[in-house]
Order: structure tokens, then sequence, then C-alpha cells
């Protein structure tokens, strides 16, 4: 796996990812997680919709970074596979802080191209943008992407629930990320208006719900 995409899938990248829980603070407060145990269900169920659909995308513009092709079109289609305001919005919101950083690590004229074409592009597109532009491959770019769908929710949940990290940790480590990260890989560079459109409407109805419940009281989480 490309460094690009190790340094990107990492907690510690100042991208702002550590404020969004991917569904989970709504998941804990409907109490349809309340233990290691529930987690596999959730987790590969996130994996296999939102972070393989996340996957697609970050491949896809890996691809593109390297090949050329429309940065608006590529964030449309993503957009339009996103029903949920809230949802979208904590992707642009996770891609700001993305290229904020990235652009720093990363200079390059791609990303000066993708930010002036899409100025808040989905977090999934400027993160496959800043692989690809480092010379990683859109395989790493899907992987780095799915694992971070992942473990976003898996962190949250330590902190939500006060769960052993070891034992959350063992269930990501347990994930099939590898052949979501394959399959979106062998797409990446096909039409985007023909990637695949994996649907989770119970994350769509999760993260409108926590949207509003953010307005009424305080949550630990922004998403």
């Amino acid at each position: 796996m490309d460094l690009s995409a190790l340094i990107l899938a990492d907690s510690r990248f100042p991208g702002g990812g550590h404020v969004h829980s991917g569904g989970m603070e709504e998941v804990v407060a409907r109490r349809l997680v309340t233990s290691v145990r529930d987690l596999p269900g959730f987790l590969s169920g996130r994996l296999r919709t939102a972070g393989f659909l996340a996957a697609v995308f970050a491949a896809a513009s890996a691809h593109t970074a390297v090949a050329g092709g429309s940065w608006s079109l590529l964030d449309g289609e993503l957009d339009a596979r996103t029903p949920s305001l809230a949802q979208r919005e904590a992707s642009r919101a996770q891609g700001r802080g993305a290229a904020r950083a990235g652009r720093i690590s990363w200079p390059s004229p791609v990303l000066d191209a993708l930010l002036a074409e899409t100025p808040r592009p989905h977090h999934p597109v400027i993160l496959g943008a800043l692989v690809g532009v480092a010379g990683g491959s859109p395989y790493d770019a899907a992987m780095a992407v799915a694992y971070l769908s992942v473990s976003g929710p898996a962190s949250a949940v330590v902190r939500l629930l006060g769960l052993d990290p070891f034992a959350v940790n063992a269930v990501v480590a347990r994930l099939d990320l590898r052949s979501v990260a394959e399959e979106a890989a062998a797409v990446a560079g096909d039409d985007p208006a023909s990637l695949p459109s994996p649907g989770s409407p119970a994350l769509d109805l999760f993260a409108e719900a926590h949207a509003r419940h953010h307005q009424e009281e305080v949550r630990l989480f922004a998403s």
C-alpha cells in the first residue's frame, strides 16, 4: 500500500475526520449497538454499502488524477448517489479538511485544477486525487477510504460506549477490506455515470436524524 494512502488513512492526519462518527453516534443513541457483539453486523454492512461507494469514487479519482477527466462530473455523480443532505454535507466537510492538509503535503497542479473546478469536493474524490498525485494506485485509494469508512465508527464507539479498544480493533481487522478495494479498483477507469451505486437507506435516515438532534442538543460528533 502506498505511503500516501497510509498517511491519509491514519487517524492522526489533520483532515478533521475525528469529529465524524459515520452514523455510529445515532446508532448508539438508538441502542442498536450496545456492545462489541453488535459491531460486526454494523461495520460489515457499512463497509459493503457506504464504504464501497466511497472506495469506488476514491479509486476513480486516483485514476483521474493520472489519466485526466472531469472533476465536476466525478464529484457530481457521487453527489447523485448520496441522497441524504446530511451525508453530503459531512462528506464535503471532511473533503475540505483533507484538501487543506493534503495540498500542503502533496502540492500539485492537479489538485489546483480539481479545487478550481470543484471548490468543495466530496471526501473520497479529494482523497483519491491526493493518493493519485502522490503516486499511489486506484487500489491504494480505495483501500484507504474503505478502511476509513469503518475505522471512524469503530473509534467513535470506543468513545461513546467505553468499549474495549482491543476487542473493537479486532472486529475491524477481520473485515474483508481487500475485496472491497479490489472491486472498487476494477472499475476505476469506467465512465463516472456507470459507476456502482450501492444504497444504504438506514445510514441515510440515521444521518438525517443525527443532524436534527445535533441542532437540538449537544452531540459528541458532527455526524
